[in-house]
């Protein structure tokens, strides 16, 4: 479930001309917003993520940075497809 969620995360800046998914319509968003904004939703799949694996009953276990980068290399690598239909099959700039 977390999977499907991260992809649906990593996808929605890039499809949605929304603030956050549900916020106000602004088409002409720049990148550097919808990269703030992956960022920001990657954290809340993250933080679900956190929860599920505490509800679990066991303990959460502590992470080093390398878990970090590779969540962030994960939504990047998620995101990719709806990257290129924006900027490079699209043609927004």
């Amino acid at each position: 479930m977390n999977a499907d969620a991260a992809v649906s995360v990593a996808n929605l800046p890039f499809l949605s001309s929304r603030v956050l998914g549900l916020g106000p319509l602004r088409p002409q968003r720049g990148i550097a917003l919808r990269l703030a904004e992956l960022l920001l939703l990657g954290a809340l799949v993250m933080g679900l993520g956190f929860y599920l694996e505490q509800q679990t009953g066991g303990q959460r276990h502590a992470q080093g940075w390398v878990f970090y980068v590779t969540m962030l290399c994960l939504l990047l690598t998620f995101a990719f497809p709806s990257f290129v239909w924006r900027y490079l099959r699209r043609g927004d700039v």
